[in-house]
């Protein structure tokens, strides 16, 4: 196995785009920005190209380190880098952050040229769909016309299956890790419970906190306790936290922390208020709910991935109950009724839906061989 380096430190880049953007919607985004990094070189070819697409609170921020910032490090380093399974000493790998995130490319935080006052509630809401028109966008701003692949997890897994059916000869592979074709009920309740727990927090203020000067903190924080729940396995949980109380006694209280999982989820709540924004968590989770191709064909998966010619890695993880491996499954028939190019990993790791951030020798390995065997295309 190569040594794995480090990427050192990145730097967000910033792309203007004063043309509107035509949402789904039927609303339409005007003068919006795109932030976003690259990792590694785009070859003379420009054909080495990976866009990684982020999930619901991450980032443009894939690899590498910020200078001057301690704990700055991009939420797939393990992943991607030199000598790591996406290998940027072989492709040119791009992350772009989605419209009506708070993490830079124009969302709710930003001033509405329209109004001249802060978007808030009146972000236009954005889809799957819209996000990859948009990152399409700033593809061809870089000279990017065809892509290696395009890789994701979770939502972002679903922006990789979006691409390959609205792009379809614009990449030559799909990698979509522990996603499914559509959102199951359940799934779109807790969604919906959280978004409650945000929109009846006092200071939501119909989602103009901004001007009252407050953030909704106290549904923020329960919005991600519900969320964090669902991305750890009952097994993870177990050997984790079992039932270990806080302190040596029980304090019969049915308001203070008695067990370690408590803590451990208010503490994930307390830290997600601090950075995350109230409004794109509404965006992001309604897109998440929205998804879902085979609507267009009659419920007809198949149908809709009738149009896709590239290539498909996917990977599902056993211990996943939100994105369980039945989904990916699910994805992996649909192709093969197309008769497409499929390839698909089954991985026993007992993490949950957390695992695709994880570094799994067993997880790492599929991808490594697989961009290996993109890599011997290039050539």
């Amino acid at each position: 196995m190569p040594h794995a380096g480090q990427l050192g430190h990145v730097t967000p880049q910033r792309m203007a785009f004063p043309q509107p953007l035509r949402l789904r919607s039927g609303a339409e985004l005007r003068d919006y920005e795109m932030v976003y990094e690259t990792y590694g070189t785009l070859n003379a070819e420009r054909n080495n190209a990976v866009l990684v697409c982020h999930a619901l609170n991450a980032s443009h921020h894939v690899a590498g380190t910020y200078a001057g910032q301690d704990k700055s490090e991009g939420w797939w380093d393990n992943l991607i880098g030199p000598g790591k399974p996406l290998d940027t000493d072989k492709f040119f790998v791009i992350g772009i952050n989605n419209l009506g995130s708070c993490f830079g490319s124009t969302g709710p935080m930003h001033i509405n040229p329209a109004t001249g006052k802060v978007y808030g509630a009146d972000f236009p809401v954005v889809t799957v769909q819209d996000w990859v028109d948009a990152q399409a966008r700033v593809l061809d701003a870089l000279g990017v016309q065809q892509l290696a692949a395009v890789l994701g997890g979770s939502l972002g897994g679903m922006q990789a299956l979006d691409w390959s059916l609205r792009y379809p000869e614009r990449m030559r592979h799909c990698i979509a890790i522990a996603t499914a074709p559509a959102l199951s009920a359940q799934n779109i309740a807790f969604n919906e419970v959280a978004r409650r727990a945000i929109i009846t927090d006092p200071d939501f203020h119909g989602g103009h906190f901004y001007e009252h000067g407050v953030v909704p903190k106290r549904g923020l924080r329960v919005a991600r306790m519900i969320g964090h729940i669902t991305y750890l396995s009952d097994d993870a949980m177990e050997q984790k936290f079992g039932r270990e109380l806080r302190a040596a006694e029980l304090g019969y209280s049915t308001q203070d922390i008695e067990f370690q999982i408590e803590s451990y989820l208010r503490h994930q709540g307390d830290k997600f208020s601090d950075y995350f924004d109230a409004n794109t968590y509404l965006l992001i989770t309604r897109a998440l709910d929205y998804f879902d191709p085979a609507r267009e064909h009659g419920g007809n998966l198949s149908r809709a991935f009738a149009s896709a010619r590239c290539k498909y890695l996917l990977a599902s993880f056993t211990t996943d109950w939100r994105f369980s491996p039945a989904r990916s499954r699910e994805i992996v028939k649909a192709l093969l009724d197309n008769k497409r190019d499929v390839s698909y990993a089954e991985i026993d790791a007992p993490h949950g839906h957390d695992a695709f951030l994880l570094e799994d020798p067993r997880y790492h390995g599929v991808l490594r061989a697989y961009f290996q065997r993109i890599a011997g295309e290039l050539q």
